[in-house]
């Protein structure tokens, strides 16, 4: 569970932008939040979004570092 970074309330579910749904409607208007919320979902189970972290995963048997 995250907080939202304009109001600090409470996110429930796992996006991968910590922005409510009420600022970010109010932030980007109805459709760019949408958007964006869709583009970052797809890039976070993608894997797009830990690019910069150095950690150990194991994924499918390889070893990535």
């Amino acid at each position: 569970m995250g907080k939202c970074v304009y109001c600090k309330c409470e996110i429930n579910d796992e996006r991968a932008v910590d922005v409510c749904d009420k600022c970010g409607l109010k932030v980007w208007g109805e459709r760019m939040f949408k958007a964006i919320i869709d583009n970052m979902g797809q890039a976070k189970e993608k894997g797009n979004l830990m690019q910069g972290s150095i950690s150990m995963e194991f994924e499918k048997g390889k070893e990535i570092l």
